[in-house]
């Protein structure tokens, strides 16, 4: 009988089985193809011809093994019915299989019907996840592993994409978290992705299988998803063939494929011939004359050098502690280069910048007196207090001033660092706004270092390849799963490496000017456009620049030092005697030791870093308020989230009979609002009313099982944890209405409540195995006709009976405490005003929806503003006072209606300015936050605006907030000179 033969040729790696004639495993390999998919199938061929010859039957599968089987007339079986066919053979018993592959992710589940789930936008929680992570700790996959297995405690760690996820560790890193614990959080990570981003909502249970190389290979990884699913060693099985797992289903799939000697097959696969389909774009540049030309003109934006050593006089240093680099510039006073240096800060910023210092005073030999120095960056707060730096200044800032030194006309700067894009608008020598990436971290560096090691290169290597690339690929602008896809398709389509690299190099700028700036064409960009960042370096990405917006642009010879350059800019215009930088002296005896601990001064209970300084000094981060940093908090009488929150949870008085029952009552979404209407109403009715717990991650994650979906908003998603909350508690019955209609404020087209917030309870109700219709009441309202809620609301509590005139009590009692509730914020919206402007305080309006102020979901951002000196105000809080405002849209949801009033609002105060917060997920606010916008910046007032999701790190938030502070006091400098 023929051997039966399965080729799994997946996103990174080509998988080969071989069985036998009694379908024993002969053979199995598992090897990475570097995009080299067509190479690697046929060594691994030859291999197994070598051996064992003779006719096989063989079947390809994987998520890039389509394209090769059509071509070459091989059969092809789709992954899941391979792997059902292996599961039925090998374990008939399991109930669902979790595969995590190079980049992608998939669940199966066998018992309760047959499903599967695969990823599909975002290659977090895969392989490639992974080894982006191990690549940002500076370590091999396998030296992470071991460390994990060490950790004593996990931080919470966003999986979905490398710029959430670097949110999330970098500050971990320079704060001295221990690699241990973070290696350990981000296998938990990529296993909270799957339960939440694949699982859906659909429960992980029984006897699972964990298929693929990382689940084989990474003990920690078996170790975070045992414990997270409650697995012990019977019902988690991680099979010995578990890499190649799929090749296996695909050999057994091959039972009806007819016989060929292998020698046929290997020749059919020879055969495949480039096509015609790919689409190609211009080469970047047409020979090399032009090339050196390009060189020429950029080498003319440069700074001069001069020798450290036989330098004697005055210098200034700037440091610039970035999220993955550290660099430090010293400059003379006419702004010559001294010494400089750029690295990655391996996870160790502080030890790399001491160690340079060492250099520098060693170089000077004494004969150079540094008078002033600057820090900037992530790093910024904890180099000046270890430092003792002169200035502390924002990273905008930093990289304004550098910017104008080399173009004082500049009206746009892009840079474009590892993970990051930042670019700001210049408008009368001012910033005047300011875009970052928030979501996707497909248009920066990393993403084309990720290409470039797929291809076993180094990534300088990698670009030069693109310069004369004759026929470019174009490849569009998208997320690293769909941009392997296609780079693989090129491939076997007949692409040369050279056009992939200049067709990267193409979509990285495209999707920096189309999807974070958000220009609908090039021109928007600006006249005297100026470029920064390490990835500028690279000439095919510069040229790609040009050539996409049609102009030439800046870009220094120092790109990549452009912050610290900017830093030690305004050291040497700010510096007002003798600089408190750290001596030579002093660094001899310098040391630091670095311990986290538990803050537990309220109920936030951060995970704090204390750094101790050899001189008696300290330094604390990961503080979201005063009191972890041993300061004197903050007052919160001008934070009006914090008075919102206070007071709505006040309007559960505890009063009545509570003779009827236990009725509980999640504190999410509309409830936010909705509460003292609820509440008044329950209690009149003689119920007892029973809040959910409040929100926390802790919470979170006890509903995670239950989310249906992973691009829900946050909010959203932390209404599964109160479910879970008050069903623990042991309420009679959880009251969730569903309301289309919000109440009618009488200033938009219509009021509709958003479709999450209208229908939540549906879906809650549909993936939570513990609700039932006698412990959930969820009746269809719309509160605006009293007659028909009455009716519905009697009908829905018939079990009570209420009678008719009691329930329309009970709305009476409600809606009264709702029109208090409104009062009262509008009067504190009042009082803060005043308090403000009698300090001499800046106020911000930080507008959002109602359900922002839970502090889980804000993440303290108005203890952060206050802790700005700025006074906190919310868009309910000033909505009244603003004119009703034509908009470019249709206008028909209650909420968006007040962010438009508050905005007008905004207009008519120069001193008042407005932060929009959004929700990652919500569709609608697309709508919103470009009419709030236009609004803002008709008037010559500043946009701002913060995407916040489950991630709780306020370094990047930190940043825009003193950016905008920044832009707006140098308008203020501009106007009155």
């Amino acid at each position: 009988m023929a051997k039966l033969m399965g080729i799994d040729v997946g996103s990174t790696t080509v998988k080969v089985a071989l069985l036998g004639e009694d379908r024993e495993i002969l053979y199995t390999s598992y090897e990475r193809h570097f995009s080299k998919v067509k190479e690697c199938v046929l060594s691994r061929l030859a291999a197994v011809r070598e051996k064992f010859g003779g006719d096989v039957k063989v079947s390809i599968t994987g998520s890039a093994g389509l394209g090769l089987a059509q071509r070459s007339g091989v059969s092809f079986v789709q992954e899941v019915q391979a792997a059902f066919t292996a599961i039925r053979k090998y374990y008939p018993d399991a109930d669902a299989a979790v595969e995590l592959g190079g980049e992608d992710a998939k669940i199966i589940f066998v018992t309760g019907g047959t499903e599967q789930r695969m990823n599909g936008s975002c290659a977090g929680g895969t392989g490639a996840f992974i080894d982006q992570m191990a690549t940002l700790l500076n370590l091999e996959v396998g030296e992470m592993d071991e460390l994990s297995l060490r950790a004593e405690k996990v931080y919470p760690i966003a999986s979905r994409c490398g710029v959430f996820a670097k949110s999330d560790i970098q500050p971990l890193l320079n704060q001295g978290a221990k690699k241990e614990d973070i290696a350990a959080s981000i296998f938990q990570a990529v296993v909270d992705q799957t339960v939440s981003g694949l699982a859906q909502g659909r429960r992980i249970k029984g006897k699972v299988l964990f298929l693929g190389g990382p689940l084989y290979f990474i003990k920690g990884l078996r170790k975070a998803f045992q414990t997270t699913l409650h697995l012990d060693d019977e019902h988690a099985v991680f099979p010995d063939n578990a890499p190649c797992f799929m090749s296996v289903g695909a050999a057994l799939y091959s039972e009806s494929v007819d016989a060929q000697d292998i020698g046929t097959i290997i020749r059919k696969i020879e055969s495949v011939k480039m096509s015609d389909e790919i689409v190609t774009g211009e080469p970047l540049f047409a020979d090399r004359e032009e090339y050196d030309e390009f060189v020429a003109r950029h080498k003319q934006s440069d700074l001069q050098f001069c020798d450290i050593k036989t330098y004697t006089g005055d210098a200034y240093l700037g440091i610039d502690s970035g999220s993955t680099t550290t660099k430090l510039m010293l400059i003379t006073p006419d702004c010559k280069i001294l010494y400089s240096h750029y690295q990655s800060n391996n996870g160790q910023p502080l030890d790399i910048v001491l160690e340079r210092l060492r250099e520098i005073y060693d170089l000077s030999g004494g004969h150079v007196r540094i008078c002033g120095c600057a820090v900037t960056g992530y790093g910024e707060d904890m180099m000046k207090a270890a430092l003792k730096a002169d200035f502390g200044i924002v990273e905008t800032v930093a990289h304004f001033k550098a910017a104008v030194f080399f173009n004082p006309d500049v009206d746009f700067i892009i840079d474009i660092g590892g993970q990051d894009i930042k670019c700001f608008k210049i408008k009368n020598r001012a910033i005047d706004g300011i875009m970052l990436n928030e979501a996707c971290s497909s248009g920066c560096g990393s993403f084309i270092q990720t290409f470039a090691k797929a291809m076993g290169m180094e990534i300088d290597e990698f670009s030069k390849l693109g310069l004369f690339s004759k026929k470019p690929v174009e490849l569009g602008s998208r997320c690293t799963v769909f941009m392997n896809s296609s780079v693989k398709q090129a491939q076997k389509e007949g692409a040369s490496v050279e056009d992939i690299s200049a067709g990267l190099s193409m979509s990285i700028v495209k999707n920096a000017i189309y999807k974070v700036i958000r220009a609908k064409t090039p021109d928007e960009l600006g006249q005297n456009i100026l470029v920064q960042g390490g990835t500028f370096l690279n000439d095919a990405v510069l040229r790609s620049f040009e050539k996409e917006t049609g102009k030439n642009v800046v870009r220094p010879g120092i790109a990549g030092l452009m912050g610290a350059f900017g830093a030690a800019l305004y050291a040497k215009e700010n510096v007002t005697g003798v600089s408190t930088v750290i001596t030579e002296a002093e660094l001899k005896n310098f040391s630091y030791v670095s311990k986290s601990r538990m803050c537990g001064g309220c109920t936030s209970n951060c995970n704090v870093n204390v750094i101790r300084f050899s001189d008696g000094r300290k330094f604390i981060s990961g503080n979201k308020c005063e009191k972890g940093a041993g300061l004197k908090p903050h007052s919160d009488e001008l934070d009006i989230y914090h008075f919102k929150y206070e007071r709505l949870l006040a309007s559960v008085t505890g009063e009545g009979s509570k003779k009827r029952g236990r009725v509980g009552i999640p504190l999410g979404l509309g409830f936010y609002e909705q509460l003292p209407l609820w509440a008044g109403f329950f209690e009149t009715c003689g119920f007892e009313v029973v809040l959910s717990e409040k929100s926390s991650r802790d919470l979170y994650f006890k509903g995670q099982h239950t989310v249906a979906s992973d691009t829900a908003c946050y909010p959203a998603k932390l209404i599964h944890g109160h479910i879970e909350s008050l069903l623990d508690k042991n309420v009679d019955f959880i009251f969730y209405p569903c309301e289309s209609y919000n109440l009618d404020e009488y200033d938009s087209t219509n009021h509709y409540n958003c479709p999450v917030v209208a229908y939540y309870p549906e879906l809650l109700k549909a993936n939570n195995e513990r609700l039932n219709g006698e412990n959930f009441v969820m009746p269809y309202i719309d509160p605006n006709m009293r007659k028909s809620t009455v009716k519905t609301l009697k009908s829905a509590l018939k079990k009570y009976k209420l009678s008719k005139a009691l329930v329309s009590r009970g709305l009476d009692e409600g809606f009264k405490r709702l029109a208090a509730y409104y009062t009262a914020i509008e009067e504190k919206g009042s009082e803060i005003i005043y308090k403000a402007r009698r300090e001499g305080k800046a106020l911000i309006v930080l507008a959002g929806r109602p359900y922002h102020i839970d502090p889980e979901i804000n993440h303290g951002i108005g203890k952060l503003l206050t802790s700005l000196d700025m006074a906190v105000l919310s868009e309910d809080s000033v909505f009244q006072r603003g004119d009703l405002v034509k908009v470019n849209v249709l206008n028909q949801w209650t909420y968006h209606a007040r962010l438009y009033r508050a905005a007008e609002y905004v207009t008519k105060h120069d001193d008042i300015n407005l932060v929009q917060l959004v929700s990652f997920g919500c569709g609608i606010d697309a709508i919103t936050t470009d009419e709030v916008r236009s609004i803002l910046e008709s008037r010559g007032k500043l946009y701002t605006q913060i995407k916040i999701d489950e991630i709780n790190n306020l370094g990047v938030v930190k940043i825009r907030l003193r950016s905008m502070l920044a832009a707006i006091e140098e308008q203020k400098r501009n106007q009155n000179q």
